[in-house]
């Protein structure tokens, strides 16, 4: 059965909020909320959950993948994946079934609704998105374990940049790094900015050679038994400028200010005021373009979402980032992030590179 456990509590509050809903179940399609809901670890797949049983269809090349790893749920292997969707619905005698608007494309929705014919379908965006935001202490141990070896990678990457490299290489011996060090995989595609693509909140390695003066911004993480890890640093390449070292003291600030506001219960935009507030109130709050931090999990962006227009408040037990950023412009970008869990007083910080400015000779 794998390594998988809880699969009764979590499809139990699935059922619950079927409940809410008024439906009779509930079709997934989002891959990290079958592997949540399932332990099932394939790229491709459907879960149909029901109240008194749930059916994962796979292909013919998961099948006994699925039969190794998937707990809680009845497994069925189709040809065509809506045709096999469809005749599930209809044998289970089942008239109300919600699904994922954010995973299926239209003409995917179209589709199932032709070969369904008689169901109610109804696509649904928000009423699942909270299911994950509660980690147990497996889910938190696998986060501490990449956010840890992401950030010795990190450490062990640093005595490899000097003027003359191109930000290409250094995410190589990031990405490198990180696998080496026993990860499953990357979180995301690593950012590594230098110069004037520091400005860029997301910019992609490119081949301009680091220069003695620059920022350097690394956004990395680390895939750990399926669970990611999310940290940013800003390194200065030799000398820089007081405006620079300036800029990187009101980006600490922020941080540090958005770190002091979390605690269960606080609001997702009173995090983010935090921060934004004191970068506004140093005149640079139209550099600051995101907001400031998200959930993270089996997924790099998860609920909730720290910004200004957030309704959500935060629980014990939350996975998030905190990442305020300033952006210039044609001259360099700041951006300083750690991975944090959420406590009743407030909250551990989970990444382990010290956020002082690091100067690389």
């Amino acid at each position: 059965m794998g390594e998988f456990m809880g699969a009764s509590d979590r499809i139990s509050r699935v059922r619950s909020k079927i409940a809410d809903l008024g439906l009779e179940a509930f079709l997934f399609l989002d891959m990290p909320n079958i592997r949540y809901l399932t332990g099932f670890t394939g790229s491709d797949g459907a879960l149909v959950a029901g109240a008194r049983n749930n059916i994962l269809l796979v292909d013919g090349r998961y099948t006994t993948q699925a039969g190794r790893e998937v707990q809680g749920a009845d497994i069925r292997h189709y040809r065509d994946k809506t045709e096999g969707i469809a005749q599930a619905l209809l044998d289970s005698g089942w008239k109300a079934i919600g699904l994922e608007s954010t995973a299926v494309t239209l003409q995917e929705y179209l589709n199932l609704k032709a070969r369904a014919e008689g169901l109610e379908l109804r696509p649904l965006e928000r009423e699942m998105s909270t299911l994950r935001v509660i980690k147990d202490e497996t889910e938190i141990k696998r986060m501490k374990k990449a956010a840890v070896l992401s950030s010795q990678a990190l450490l062990l990457a640093l005595e490899g940049i000097k003027p003359g490299i191109s930000e290409r290489d250094m995410a190589l011996e990031l990405e490198y790094r990180i696998r080496q060090g026993g990860a499953d995989s990357v979180s995301f595609d690593v950012i590594v900015a230098s110069g004037e693509n520091s400005a860029l909140p997301h910019a992609r390695p490119g081949f301009r050679k680091s220069e003695a003066g620059d920022f350097i911004v690394l956004d990395y993480g680390a895939v750990c038994g399926g669970y990611r890890s999310d940290e940013t640093c800003t390194v200065a390449l030799g000398s820089i400028s007081d405006k620079q070292r300036y800029i990187y003291a009101v980006v600490r600030e922020a941080h540090d200010r958005a770190l002091a506001a979390v605690k269960a219960g606080a609001t997702c935009r009173d995090v983010d005021h935090a921060a934004r507030s004191f970068i506004e109130e140093k005149g640079l709050g139209k550099y600051f373009s995101h907001g400031t931090g998200h959930g993270i999990g089996l997924s790099v962006h998860e609920e909730p979402r720290l910004s200004i227009l957030s309704e959500s408040c935060l629980e014990a037990g939350m996975v998030i980032t905190i990442e305020p950023g300033v952006y210039m412009p044609g001259l360099w970008g700041v951006r300083i992030e750690d991975m944090v869990l959420v406590t009743r007083d407030g909250c551990d910080v989970l990444t382990t590179v010290p956020k002082d400015l690091i100067r690389l000779s």
